[in-house]
This record gives structure tokens, C-alpha cells and sequence, in this order.
């Protein structure tokens, strides 16, 4: 069931769900809200709970619309393409040959067949992007589980709309938004961390803080780091 409520000039939709707990979020690109809510709490409790969050919500709307993104992605010769925060060219070959992705000294290679559309491009380029970041992620795993004393049932890498990452602590897994593999390093290692943390604490309490204080000293660092490097261009939904 959806509806509606207006909180000034912001105007959030409501989807009632069969859950516990009451849930704000304000997606990208332009700050739309959305609060998810328990299928039995009535509107006016809703708007409340809104009404009490506006400074937030005016706050993350206000960072989302300051924050730069990347122009759409062709996929032609010399167009700018990032890998662990490093900028490249990318360079374009037709061959009658299986799809490639190779990263070079200066450049990304992109080998695809004679009339490959952009999307089937983009497709490949997301599936290289993919995979590298899960040859990237499995080594940084391995170092923190005995540190942290957890072990991961599974990792997820995916296209992530709003998050760079998230886990289920009751399954032992972490995801991974696929963007971090444009990112630098040091970013996809503080995600993993983040994630690994939760698995241990799943709120951002006192106690995870202080975890991330003595795990990472600079973990603020980095996430600030991440909220200003351009993100991709897309319009996202909910």
C-alpha cells in the first residue's frame, strides 16, 4: 500500500510493509524520500516520525544535489574510465573475436564485435568492473575475519542504488556495490571493514564506532572520501 504526505515543500511516499520497524530514506539523484512503515502504524504516527527527521532529510537532499556525477558513458576511444581511482582512456577494438577488457600501462582496452551496440559495451565493461572487484575484496576478507573473528558465508557484488555495501548478519554475508572497483583501494577496504563490523554489531551504536575507531583510526576519512568523488551517472527509482 503506498500513499503520500507533504512536510512543507518535500513530499514523502509512504509504502506500508509487513515489517517491524520504520524506515527513511532519501535517494539519489535529486532526494526523493521514502519511508517505509509497519502495515498496522496509521499516518499521522508516520508524518510524526517524518516531521522530527526534516533536518536529515533536508541535509541529505542538500549533499546529494551538491554532489558531482559522472557524465553518461559512451563508450568510445579516449573517454575517461576509472579503475581504483586511477582516470584512463579507453580504447575501442572491433574483432570478429570473443568480448575483452584489458587494462593497459595508459588505457582500458575494450575488444567487442563489428556492431556492438553502447549497452552491450557498457555490459561488458560492467561485467570486467565486477569481477575485479571481487579479486580485489576476497584477500581483504581473508585478512579481517581472524581479526574480527567472523567468518563470510557469502559475498554478493552488484549494482547497488543507494548504498556502497551492506550485510545480513543473520546469513553471514556482505554485498558490494560494483562502483567501488572505480574508487580508491583504500575505500573498498574501509566498506569491507564497515560490513564486517555489522556482522558483529548491526547498528551504527556507540559500540560499532568505537570498533571502527580501533579497527580503522581513519575510517571517517574515507567515507568522506566516497561522498565526494563524482558517482555515477543514472536516474535511480525506488
Amino acid at each position: 500500500m503506498v500513499k503520500k504526505i507533504n512536510l512543507g515543500d518535500i513530499t514523502a511516499e509512504i509504502i506500508l510493509k509487513d515489517i517491524k520497524n520504520i524506515h527513511l530514506s532519501v535517494y539519489p539523484p535529486r532526494g526523493r524520500v521514502r519511508i517505509s512503515a509497519p502495515a498496522r502504524m496509521d499516518i499521522e504516527t508516520i508524518r510524526v516520525f517524518a516531521i522530527s527527521k526534516l533536518g536529515w532529510i533536508k541535509q541529505q537532499q542538500r549533499r546529494l544535489l551538491n554532489q558531482d556525477r559522472e557524465t553518461p558513458r559512451e563508450y568510445l576511444d579516449r573517454e575517461s574510465h576509472y579503475i581504483w581511482g586511477k582516470r584512463y582512456l579507453l580504447k575501442v577494438i572491433e574483432a570478429n573475436k570473443p568480448a575483452l577488457v584489458e587494462l593497459k600501462h595508459t588505457y582500458i582496452l575494450l575488444r567487442v564485435r563489428p556492431g556492438s551496440t553502447r549497452q552491450k559495451k557498457q555490459s561488458i565493461v560492467d561485467e570486467w568492473y565486477r569481477e575485479q572487484l571481487k579479486e580485489a575484496t576476497r584477500p581483504i576478507i581473508e585478512k579481517w575475519e581472524p581479526i574480527l573473528r567472523v567468518k563470510v558465508a557469502r559475498l554478493h557484488v552488484q549494482h547497488m542504488k543507494t548504498k556502497w555495501g551492506g550485510c545480513n548478519s543473520k546469513a553471514r554475508s556482505i554485498r558490494l556495490n560494483t562502483e567501488l572497483a572505480k574508487k580508491p583501494s583504500e575505500c573498498l577496504e574501509y566498506i569491507i571493514v564497515h560490513e564486517l563490523v555489522h556482522l558483529l554489531e548491526p547498528t551504527h551504536n556507540a559500540r560499532f564506532i568505537s570498533m571502527m575507531d580501533k579497527l580503522i583510526p581513519q575510517w571517517r576519512f574515507y567515507r568522506d572520501q566516497l561522498n565526494q568523488l563524482p558517482v555515477h551517472h543514472e536516474e535511480w527509482t525506488y
